[in-house]
């Protein structure tokens, strides 16, 4: 004998059962997340170490200190003064020579400073002359001669310039006494150098 369900809709009943059961499982789940929410996190540090390896510089420098006597300074620092001098000097005869040249000054103007070289060569032989090195060091009281020997070398050689400018020729006698006065201008300096570096050197 056939039983019939009186209900004729009976999944009207089980849906909201269905609902219900599905709500309290997502509760729940939403729940135990919210209370274990303070989960210890563990964070691994690497450690990274760095090694400076010392580097030991195994080259010794060894310095010799060589005192000179006070009068062997003194002269040394002459000399040096001489030189810085000398290069003035020749900044101050090129300047001329060039607006000489360029005609930027008067014939009038252009020898009285090419004059005035010859009284600062003069002054610059003295200067040079004495005092001089101290007598017991004989390779300063030689290497001095050949400096007294190019400082009159460049005092001709100024006179020599401004007997150029006042020549009729076309600048050849003063471009002449020009490269010679460079030239044992550089010699008086680079030989200054020389007997400095020398002293201190050794």
């Amino acid at each position: 004998m056939e039983t019939f369900n009186s209900d004729p809709k009976p999944g009207r009943i089980v849906l909201p059962l269905v609902l219900i059961g599905m709500i309290a499982t997502t509760y729940t789940f939403i729940n135990r997340v919210a209370t274990n929410n303070n989960l210890e996190i563990v964070t691994e540090v690497t450690t990274v170490e760095s090694t400076i390896e010392e580097v030991v510089d195994e080259t010794t420098t060894s310095t010799t200190s060589t005192t000179l006597p006070e009068n062997y300074v003194a002269y040394l620092e002459e000399i040096t003064a001489e030189k810085i001098q000398a290069t003035e000097l020749g900044k101050k005869v090129l300047e001329a020579n060039q607006n000489w040249d360029d005609k930027t000054v008067t014939y009038q103007e252009a020898k009285q400073e090419f004059a005035a070289f010859i009284e600062d060569a003069e002054e610059f032989v003295v200067t040079v002359t004495d005092p001089g090195p101290p007598n017991e060091y004989a390779n300063l009281v030689t290497s001095h001669e050949e400096l007294k020997t190019l400082v009159n070398l460049i005092a001709t050689d100024t006179v020599e310039l401004l007997a150029g400018l006042e020549s009729s020729d076309k600048g050849e006698q003063r471009a002449a006494a020009l490269d010679s006065f460079n030239k044992n201008l550089d010699q008086f300096i680079k030989r200054v150098e020389e007997i400095v570096a020398a002293a201190t050197s050794s």
